[in-house]
């Protein structure tokens, strides 16, 4: 059944008109038929058969996409601390050794995410690094953004959107990359989880007793806890304030133990050591690291929460995201790289050096806000599950409950399983970024955005999209060799289920 939303004024026959025309697969070319696969009814909404009224950006009609979860629920406010979430979540600790370091070569003098970002980047190639890559993520997020009712459909999640555009094999495709995506991305978190507790645990013990892989479990454990007890995305409500206040005790606590150090310490190396063909694979990672920091790869899955009018809201969201909330994670970046140079560690709360009560403050927060962050990017596998198998009503009824307990503590089981298997959490960036976050984020943005507004855009404006899908293309394929590179590196040092 589709019902549709249509603007409650100013409106005529014949914009009307147009408006069905596109449902039904006659305005726009490309558009599906009405009734294609995930596309029912307006969910999360009071709508009725008889035709309830609310209006869209476009003033159209406007077909939602069938779903178990809640949308067009939450302010443009909340869906900027979910974007803020991910971006000052625990991994804000590894970026002066992921990036910094690997691109000082390029500037002569290395600087500042502080172990994953700073340390391959330097002082010069960090900063112009981070720069360009908050102005292009914001771009490229901002043309998803704008294609969110495109053709009179509210693409509600991005392998709708690509499917639509393209077609059912790019439908396919987009799925697969999107959740090799995420799915790596919370094998990061599980890592930064297990590394957290471990720190926390050698403050008070040196017994070597308990190892990585076990902390792993257990935040593996704590992780399954929140996914059952938390239905949806929009259900997060007060633990995004929770989050924000656990990522600001980690960060002014690195932030002021680091500068401690970093006034106290004599003079740093912020040389970059290596061969010429290692510092430069090691670059082309840290390139990887740049782009995974600032992009969700499931920008239409937090769009659909937020309220109507949903492009200009998501806009709000997005400037939040890229203005506001990008200073903490610059902020303890480049502390993190200056006080420790090249020795910058993936995990800065391994450098700092401070009383144990406020390192064990910030690793316990640091713990805690990785699960709320981890669980924001299961999401879209956990509405895909709820809505394939209808998952609907109370989150409390006994189907519901132990659905959520067996399907989503098995996917984190697995989830966990791979995170104490290989533990090399900046490895695991650079993949992420070159597999899934340059082809999603840039290279679809781009190209979706050429074939949905192709007649409207000048010739400059077709090249300059064209440019960048064939820049990111390439760039992608070299992160991926760079990474998986590394990760052979890293295995030859370390056997599997390392204690690191």
């Amino acid at each position: 059944m589709v019902f549709s939303w249509c603007f409650t004024c100013k409106h005529n026959l014949g914009w009307e008109e147009e408006a069905r025309s596109v449902l039904l697969g006659r305005g726009e070319e490309g558009v599906p038929e009405a009734g294609s696969p995930e596309v029912n009814h307006v969910a999360g909404t009071s709508c009725s058969e008889s035709g309830e009224r609310v209006c869209s950006d476009d003033h159209l009609f406007v077909e939602i996409p069938d779903t178990a979860h809640q949308i067009s629920q939450d302010s443009w406010f909340q869906v900027g601390f979910v974007l803020t979430t991910g971006i000052n979540s625990a991994y804000v600790l590894g970026y002066s050794g992921a990036i910094m370091v690997p691109l000082g070569w390029i500037g002569g003098v290395a600087v500042g995410y502080s172990g994953a970002i700073m340390v391959p980047l330097g002082w010069i190639g960090g900063v112009v690094g981070l720069i360009l890559a908050t102005a292009i993520s914001l771009y490229a997020n901002a043309l998803v953004a704008k294609l969110h009712e495109y053709g009179g459909r509210r693409h509600i999640r991005y392998r709708d959107l690509a499917g639509f555009i393209y077609g059912r094999k790019a439908y396919s495709l987009t799925w697969g990359l999107q959740y090799v995506n995420l799915f790596m991305i919370n094998v990061g978190y599980i890592i930064l989880a297990g590394n957290a507790l471990k720190a926390m645990y050698v403050l008070f013990r040196d017994d070597n007793i308990m190892k990585l892989p076990h902390f792993t479990a257990i935040a593996g454990l704590a992780c399954g806890l929140f996914a059952v007890a938390v239905p949806h995305l929009s259900a997060l409500r007060v633990w995004l304030a929770f989050s924000t206040l656990f990522s600001l005790v980690y960060i002014v606590i690195a932030f002021a133990l680091a500068l401690k150090d970093g006034i106290e310490a004599p003079p740093r190396d912020y040389n970059i050591h290596g061969t010429k063909a290692s510092r430069i694979f090691t670059t082309i990672g840290a390139s990887a690291n740049l782009v995974f920091a600032f992009n969700t790869g499931m920008l239409p899955e937090i769009q659909a929460t937020v309220r109507q009018p949903v492009v200009e809201n998501m806009m709000k969201a997005l400037y939040f995201q890229f203005t506001v909330g990008v200073v903490p994670m610059y902020a303890v970046t480049f502390i993190g790289y200056w006080a420790y140079g090249s020795n910058a560690s993936t995990y800065l709360l391994n450098n700092v050096h401070g009383p144990i009560w406020l390192k064990a403050t910030a690793n316990i927060s640091a713990f805690l806000q990785t699960i709320i962050a981890l669980h924001i990017f299961a999401s879209p596998m956990y509405e895909y599950l709820d809505t394939k198998y209808g998952i609907k009503g109370s989150a409390l009824a006994l189907r519901n409950l132990s659905f959520r307990v067996l399907v989503r503590g098995s996917y984190l089981g697995i989830t966990t399983f791979i995170s104490a298997l290989l533990p090399f959490l900046g490895d695991f960036m650079s993949l992420t970024g070159a597999l899934s976050t340059f082809p999603l984020t840039f290279i679809l943005a781009n190209h979706m955005y050429l074939v949905a507004k192709k007649h409207k855009l000048t010739s400059l404006q077709k090249n300059w999209h064209w440019l960048n899908v064939c820049f990111f293309g390439c760039m992608s394929l070299a992160a991926a060799i760079a990474a998986l590179r590394l990760i052979a590196v890293d295995s030859s040092f370390y056997h599997v289920f390392a204690d690191l």
